[in-house]
C-alpha cells in the first residue's frame, strides 16, 4: 500500500507562483512515474505534468513553459513548479502514482486558486 501526502496549494494572484509537492510513502512498491492531474467542477480530471523514474516529463500544452516537475533523488517525492498562473489553472490538483506493476495510487487534492 502506498500513501500519498500533499502540500502547497493556496491562493495566489495572476502571475504568481505556487510549489506542489507529493511524498509517497509505504514499502514494497517501485514506482514507474509519478504526476498531477487537475480537476475542476464538471470536467472531468486531466494530466498537467507526468515524471518517469527515468527521469523524462510529460506536459499538457496549457502548462508547457510555466509549469516545471520533478522527482527527488529518493524517486518519492515530486514537485510541481507553477509560475506565471492565471484563473484557468484553477482547479483541485492531484498527485498519483504508479508502480512498476502498473498499480495508481491518488492524493487527497490540494485546491488551487488563482485571482484575476
Amino acid at each position: 500500500q502506498v500513501q500519498l501526502v500533499e502540500s502547497g496549494g493556496g491562493l495566489v494572484r495572476a502571475g504568481g507562483s505556487l510549489r506542489l509537492s507529493c511524498a509517497a510513502s509505504g514499502s514494497g512498491f517501485s514506482i514507474n512515474a509519478m504526476g498531477w492531474y487537475r480537476q475542476t467542477p464538471g470536467k472531468q480530471r486531466e494530466l498537467v505534468a507526468r515524471v518517469f523514474s527515468s527521469g523524462s516529463t510529460a506536459y499538457a500544452d496549457s502548462v508547457k513553459g510555466r509549469f516545471t516537475i520533478s522527482m527527488t533523488n529518493a524517486k518519492n517525492t515530486v514537485n510541481l513548479q507553477m509560475n506565471s498562473l492565471n484563473p484557468e489553472d484553477t482547479a483541485v490538483y492531484y498527485c498519483k502514482v504508479e508502480t512498476i506493476w502498473a498499480s495508481e495510487y491518488w492524493g487527497q487534492g490540494t485546491q488551487v486558486t488563482v485571482s484575476s
